[in-house]
Protein backbone atom coordinates (compact mmCIF):
# COMPACT_ATOMS: atom_id res chain seq x y z
CA UNK A 1 0.00 0.00 0.00
CA UNK A 2 1.20 3.49 -0.89
CA UNK A 3 -0.77 6.38 0.62
CA UNK A 4 -0.78 10.38 0.38
CA UNK A 5 -1.96 13.02 2.33
CA UNK A 6 -3.65 15.80 0.72
CA UNK A 7 -2.83 18.86 3.31
CA UNK A 8 -0.85 18.85 5.94
CA UNK A 9 -2.48 21.46 8.42
CA UNK A 10 -2.81 19.54 12.24
CA UNK A 11 -4.75 17.39 11.60
CA UNK A 12 -2.96 16.61 7.65
CA UNK A 13 0.32 16.19 10.03
CA UNK A 14 -1.37 13.87 12.17
CA UNK A 15 -2.19 11.73 9.63
CA UNK A 16 0.82 11.96 7.53
CA UNK A 17 3.28 11.04 10.87
CA UNK A 18 0.69 7.77 11.74
CA UNK A 19 1.11 6.32 7.83
CA UNK A 20 4.90 6.35 8.29
CA UNK A 21 4.72 4.97 11.50
CA UNK A 22 2.74 2.24 9.83
CA UNK A 23 5.18 2.35 6.85
CA UNK A 24 2.58 3.25 3.54
CA UNK A 25 3.27 7.33 3.76
CA UNK A 26 4.53 7.84 -0.15
CA UNK A 27 3.89 11.42 -0.51
CA UNK A 28 2.24 14.48 1.02
CA UNK A 29 0.41 17.71 -0.87
CA UNK A 30 -0.27 21.35 0.43
CA UNK A 31 -0.62 24.49 -1.60
CA UNK A 32 1.53 26.36 1.24
CA UNK A 33 5.14 24.95 -0.34
CA UNK A 34 6.57 25.35 2.83
CA UNK A 35 4.58 23.03 4.79
CA UNK A 36 4.38 20.30 2.30
CA UNK A 37 8.76 20.41 2.38
CA UNK A 38 8.40 20.69 6.28
CA UNK A 39 6.33 17.58 6.44
CA UNK A 40 7.65 15.82 3.49
CA UNK A 41 11.07 16.54 4.49
CA UNK A 42 10.66 15.22 8.26
CA UNK A 43 9.28 11.64 6.52
CA UNK A 44 11.60 11.67 3.83
CA UNK A 45 8.84 11.41 1.62
CA UNK A 46 7.87 13.34 -2.04
CA UNK A 47 5.81 16.84 -1.69
CA UNK A 48 3.75 18.69 -4.40
CA UNK A 49 2.25 21.95 -3.99
CA UNK A 50 -0.19 20.47 -6.57
CA UNK A 51 -2.47 17.50 -5.43
CA UNK A 52 -3.32 16.84 -9.02
CA UNK A 53 0.29 15.66 -9.08
CA UNK A 54 -0.07 13.50 -6.62
CA UNK A 55 -3.05 11.78 -8.00
CA UNK A 56 -0.68 10.85 -10.99
CA UNK A 57 2.07 9.73 -8.68
CA UNK A 58 2.05 6.24 -7.86
CA UNK A 59 -0.58 6.00 -4.71
CA UNK A 60 -3.24 3.58 -4.32
CA UNK A 61 -5.33 5.52 -1.74
CA UNK A 62 -5.45 9.26 -0.32
CA UNK A 63 -6.25 10.76 2.79
CA UNK A 64 -8.06 14.27 2.00
CA UNK A 65 -7.61 16.52 5.14
CA UNK A 66 -8.17 19.67 4.06
CA UNK A 67 -10.81 22.63 4.41
CA UNK A 68 -14.22 21.44 3.97
CA UNK A 69 -14.86 23.84 1.10
CA UNK A 70 -12.28 21.99 -1.10
CA UNK A 71 -13.56 18.24 -0.32
CA UNK A 72 -15.96 17.70 -2.97
CA UNK A 73 -13.33 18.68 -5.68
CA UNK A 74 -10.83 16.72 -4.52
CA UNK A 75 -12.27 13.99 -3.37
CA UNK A 76 -13.92 13.63 -6.95
CA UNK A 77 -10.53 13.79 -9.03
CA UNK A 78 -9.32 11.09 -6.31
CA UNK A 79 -12.37 8.94 -7.10
CA UNK A 80 -12.37 9.64 -11.03
CA UNK A 81 -7.96 8.83 -10.63
CA UNK A 82 -9.12 4.99 -9.48
CA UNK A 83 -7.56 6.10 -5.92
CA UNK A 84 -9.02 4.71 -2.57
CA UNK A 85 -10.40 7.81 -0.43
CA UNK A 86 -10.45 8.44 3.37
CA UNK A 87 -12.06 11.81 3.22
CA UNK A 88 -11.86 13.86 6.50
CA UNK A 89 -15.49 15.06 8.14
CA UNK A 90 -17.91 16.85 7.06
CA UNK A 91 -16.92 14.90 3.93
CA UNK A 92 -17.90 18.09 1.89
CA UNK A 93 -20.55 19.20 4.80
CA UNK A 94 -23.70 18.65 2.16
CA UNK A 95 -25.36 15.48 2.02
CA UNK A 96 -26.67 15.99 -1.77
CA UNK A 97 -23.03 16.60 -2.19
CA UNK A 98 -21.64 13.67 -0.21
CA UNK A 99 -24.35 10.95 -1.85
CA UNK A 100 -22.94 12.01 -5.56
CA UNK A 101 -19.34 11.20 -4.20
CA UNK A 102 -20.35 7.98 -2.56
CA UNK A 103 -22.06 7.02 -5.99
CA UNK A 104 -19.26 7.69 -7.88
CA UNK A 105 -16.81 5.56 -5.75
CA UNK A 106 -19.33 2.56 -5.85
CA UNK A 107 -18.84 3.08 -9.93
CA UNK A 108 -15.55 3.02 -10.41
CA UNK A 109 -15.38 0.12 -7.52
CA UNK A 110 -13.10 2.19 -4.58
CA UNK A 111 -13.42 2.76 -0.87
CA UNK A 112 -15.10 6.13 -0.07
CA UNK A 113 -14.47 6.24 4.03
CA UNK A 114 -15.87 8.81 6.25
CA UNK A 115 -12.94 10.70 8.64
CA UNK A 116 -15.24 10.71 12.01
CA UNK A 117 -12.40 9.51 14.28
CA UNK A 118 -14.54 9.85 17.39
CA UNK A 119 -16.51 6.77 16.47
CA UNK A 120 -12.81 4.75 16.83
CA UNK A 121 -12.45 5.71 19.84
CA UNK A 122 -12.40 2.31 21.72
CA UNK A 123 -14.82 3.61 24.41
CA UNK A 124 -17.17 4.08 21.87
CA UNK A 125 -17.10 0.41 20.42
CA UNK A 126 -16.86 -0.79 24.49
CA UNK A 127 -20.20 0.71 24.58
CA UNK A 128 -21.37 -0.42 21.34
CA UNK A 129 -20.85 -3.73 21.83
CA UNK A 130 -22.16 -3.73 25.54
CA UNK A 131 -25.60 -2.15 24.43
CA UNK A 132 -25.83 -4.88 21.46
CA UNK A 133 -25.12 -7.64 24.40
CA UNK A 134 -27.84 -6.13 26.54
CA UNK A 135 -25.32 -5.87 29.45
CA UNK A 136 -27.39 -2.35 30.27
CA UNK A 137 -31.13 -3.15 29.17
CA UNK A 138 -32.95 -1.05 26.58
CA UNK A 139 -31.37 2.62 25.70
CA UNK A 140 -33.70 5.22 26.32
CA UNK A 141 -31.33 8.11 25.74
CA UNK A 142 -28.10 8.82 24.40
CA UNK A 143 -26.38 12.62 25.12
CA UNK A 144 -23.27 14.29 24.57
CA UNK A 145 -21.34 16.89 25.47
CA UNK A 146 -18.29 18.56 23.42
CA UNK A 147 -17.52 21.77 24.27
CA UNK A 148 -14.34 23.86 24.59
CA UNK A 149 -13.38 27.42 23.96
CA UNK A 150 -12.98 28.77 20.73
CA UNK A 151 -10.03 27.53 18.23
CA UNK A 152 -7.43 29.41 16.69
CA UNK A 153 -7.59 27.78 13.72
CA UNK A 154 -9.26 28.95 10.84
CA UNK A 155 -12.69 27.98 10.06
CA UNK A 156 -14.94 27.61 7.00
CA UNK A 157 -18.23 25.71 9.08
CA UNK A 158 -19.80 26.77 12.34
CA UNK A 159 -19.68 24.13 15.47
CA UNK A 160 -22.17 22.07 14.37
CA UNK A 161 -20.14 20.71 11.01
CA UNK A 162 -16.91 21.21 12.92
CA UNK A 163 -17.30 19.50 16.29
CA UNK A 164 -21.36 18.48 16.62
CA UNK A 165 -20.70 16.26 13.54
CA UNK A 166 -18.84 13.66 15.39
CA UNK A 167 -21.57 13.19 18.28
CA UNK A 168 -24.31 13.14 15.92
CA UNK A 169 -22.81 9.82 13.88
CA UNK A 170 -21.25 8.18 17.66
CA UNK A 171 -25.32 8.78 18.76
CA UNK A 172 -26.41 7.36 15.71
CA UNK A 173 -23.61 4.66 15.97
CA UNK A 174 -24.95 3.31 19.59
CA UNK A 175 -28.76 3.98 18.87
CA UNK A 176 -28.32 1.75 15.90
CA UNK A 177 -31.68 3.15 14.41
CA UNK A 178 -32.74 5.89 11.96
CA UNK A 179 -33.42 9.25 12.59
CA UNK A 180 -37.59 10.93 12.27
CA UNK A 181 -36.69 14.31 13.29
CA UNK A 182 -34.23 16.91 14.35
CA UNK A 183 -35.17 19.93 16.90
CA UNK A 184 -32.66 22.64 17.32
CA UNK A 185 -31.12 25.91 19.47
CA UNK A 186 -27.90 27.87 19.02
CA UNK A 187 -26.49 30.93 17.84
CA UNK A 188 -23.26 32.79 17.23
CA UNK A 189 -21.20 35.48 18.60
CA UNK A 190 -21.23 39.15 17.17
CA UNK A 191 -17.09 37.94 15.56
CA UNK A 192 -17.56 34.67 14.19
CA UNK A 193 -19.78 33.94 10.67
CA UNK A 194 -21.13 30.80 11.62
CA UNK A 195 -22.94 29.32 14.97
CA UNK A 196 -20.80 29.16 18.19
CA UNK A 197 -23.02 26.80 20.27
CA UNK A 198 -25.85 24.27 19.42
CA UNK A 199 -28.04 21.75 21.43
CA UNK A 200 -29.82 19.53 18.99
CA UNK A 201 -32.56 17.09 19.85
CA UNK A 202 -33.44 13.82 17.53
CA UNK A 203 -36.16 11.56 17.74
CA UNK A 204 -35.30 8.04 16.73
CA UNK A 205 -37.17 5.02 15.73
CA UNK A 206 -38.11 3.02 18.46
CA UNK A 207 -38.50 5.99 20.91
CA UNK A 208 -34.53 6.30 21.43
CA UNK A 209 -33.68 10.35 22.23
CA UNK A 210 -30.51 11.35 21.02
CA UNK A 211 -28.98 14.54 21.98
CA UNK A 212 -25.95 16.85 21.27
CA UNK A 213 -24.47 19.89 23.12
CA UNK A 214 -21.69 21.63 21.44
CA UNK A 215 -20.33 24.98 21.72
CA UNK A 216 -16.70 27.04 21.41
CA UNK A 217 -17.79 28.77 24.69
CA UNK A 218 -16.59 26.46 27.12
CA UNK A 219 -13.42 27.62 28.82
CA UNK A 220 -12.45 23.58 29.43
CA UNK A 221 -12.70 20.90 27.15
CA UNK A 222 -15.35 18.24 28.07
CA UNK A 223 -15.84 15.20 25.32
CA UNK A 224 -18.29 13.05 26.77
CA UNK A 225 -20.98 10.46 26.29
CA UNK A 226 -23.97 9.64 28.12
CA UNK A 227 -26.51 6.47 27.97
CA UNK A 228 -29.93 6.28 30.46
CA UNK A 229 -30.50 2.46 29.64
CA UNK A 230 -33.45 0.53 31.56
CA UNK A 231 -30.69 -1.05 33.36
CA UNK A 232 -27.82 0.82 33.94
CA UNK A 233 -26.12 4.92 33.45
CA UNK A 234 -23.67 5.06 31.53
CA UNK A 235 -20.78 7.79 31.16
CA UNK A 236 -17.98 7.58 28.34
CA UNK A 237 -15.44 10.44 28.90
CA UNK A 238 -14.00 9.92 25.10
CA UNK A 239 -10.37 11.69 26.57
CA UNK A 240 -9.96 10.28 29.01
CA UNK A 241 -11.04 6.51 27.21
CA UNK A 242 -12.58 5.10 30.57
CA UNK A 243 -16.72 4.22 31.12
CA UNK A 244 -18.83 4.57 34.54
CA UNK A 245 -21.31 2.22 34.96
CA UNK A 246 -23.88 2.59 37.66
CA UNK A 247 -27.14 1.32 38.71
CA UNK A 248 -29.44 1.71 42.00
CA UNK A 249 -32.06 0.12 44.46
CA UNK A 250 -33.98 1.51 46.65
CA UNK A 251 -34.35 0.10 50.43
CA UNK A 252 -37.34 0.18 52.54
CA UNK A 253 -38.03 3.45 53.92
CA UNK A 254 -40.88 5.72 55.47
CA UNK A 255 -42.74 7.28 53.73
CA UNK A 256 -42.89 10.57 55.99
CA UNK A 257 -38.93 10.96 56.08
CA UNK A 258 -38.14 11.19 52.10
CA UNK A 259 -35.25 13.39 53.43
CA UNK A 260 -33.60 10.29 53.75
CA UNK A 261 -34.59 7.67 51.60
CA UNK A 262 -31.97 4.99 51.54
CA UNK A 263 -30.56 4.41 47.82
CA UNK A 264 -28.11 1.76 47.64
CA UNK A 265 -25.59 2.95 44.44
CA UNK A 266 -23.42 0.09 42.55
CA UNK A 267 -20.89 2.20 40.75
CA UNK A 268 -18.08 0.07 38.38
CA UNK A 269 -14.71 2.19 36.57
CA UNK A 270 -14.40 0.58 33.49
CA UNK A 271 -10.71 1.51 32.02
CA UNK A 272 -10.19 0.82 28.50
CA UNK A 273 -6.95 0.00 26.90
CA UNK A 274 -6.21 3.13 25.58
CA UNK A 275 -5.56 3.35 21.42
CA UNK A 276 -5.14 6.76 19.34
CA UNK A 277 -8.61 7.17 17.94
CA UNK A 278 -7.04 8.09 14.32
CA UNK A 279 -4.54 5.56 13.97
CA UNK A 280 -7.67 2.92 14.38
CA UNK A 281 -9.42 4.95 11.68
CA UNK A 282 -6.54 4.69 9.18
CA UNK A 283 -5.32 0.95 9.91
CA UNK A 284 -9.68 0.05 8.98
CA UNK A 285 -9.24 2.08 5.96
CA UNK A 286 -6.37 0.24 5.02
CA UNK A 287 -7.87 -2.88 5.56
CA UNK A 288 -11.04 -1.89 3.90
CA UNK A 289 -8.69 -1.48 0.91
CA UNK A 290 -7.05 -4.54 0.77
CA UNK A 291 -10.00 -6.46 2.05
CA UNK A 292 -12.93 -5.28 0.07
CA UNK A 293 -14.81 -4.92 2.98
CA UNK A 294 -16.80 -1.37 3.94
CA UNK A 295 -14.90 0.73 6.23
CA UNK A 296 -16.42 1.52 9.81
CA UNK A 297 -18.04 4.51 8.38
CA UNK A 298 -19.26 4.23 5.00
CA UNK A 299 -20.70 7.50 2.35
CA UNK A 300 -23.61 6.11 3.61
CA UNK A 301 -23.55 6.38 6.82
CA UNK A 302 -21.90 9.82 6.65
CA UNK A 303 -24.88 10.96 4.47
CA UNK A 304 -27.13 10.12 7.27
CA UNK A 305 -25.18 12.22 9.95
CA UNK A 306 -24.86 14.64 7.44
CA UNK A 307 -29.00 14.94 6.85
CA UNK A 308 -29.13 15.26 10.89
CA UNK A 309 -26.63 18.45 11.30
CA UNK A 310 -28.75 19.78 8.43
CA UNK A 311 -31.61 19.68 9.50
CA UNK A 312 -30.29 20.84 12.66
CA UNK A 313 -29.24 24.32 10.98
CA UNK A 314 -32.39 24.06 9.44
CA UNK A 315 -34.44 23.64 12.60
CA UNK A 316 -32.08 26.66 14.40
CA UNK A 317 -32.83 29.39 11.49
CA UNK A 318 -36.71 28.38 11.06
CA UNK A 319 -37.51 27.70 15.38
CA UNK A 320 -39.33 24.08 14.07
CA UNK A 321 -38.93 20.62 14.60
CA UNK A 322 -37.60 19.01 11.39
CA UNK A 323 -38.39 16.13 10.04
CA UNK A 324 -36.00 13.98 8.37
CA UNK A 325 -37.79 11.76 5.32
Amino acid sequence: MRVGVIGVGSMGQNHARILSEMGVLASVADVVPQAAKAIAGKFSVPHFTDYGDLLKSDVDAVTVVTPTITHAKIAEEAILAGKHVLLEKPMSGSSATLRKLSDMARRHKVVLAGGFTERHNPVVSFAKQSLQAGEYGELITAATRRVSSMPSRIRDVGVIMDLGVHDIDVVQYVVGKPAKAVYALGGRGKDIKYEDHANVLIDFEGGTTGFVEVNWLTPMKVRKLALTCAKNFVEVDYMDQSAVVCSSTFKPHEMGNLYNVPLELDVRKVNIKKEEPLKRELKDFLEAVQTGREPLVTGENAIMTLRIAEAALKSIGSGNKVEIK
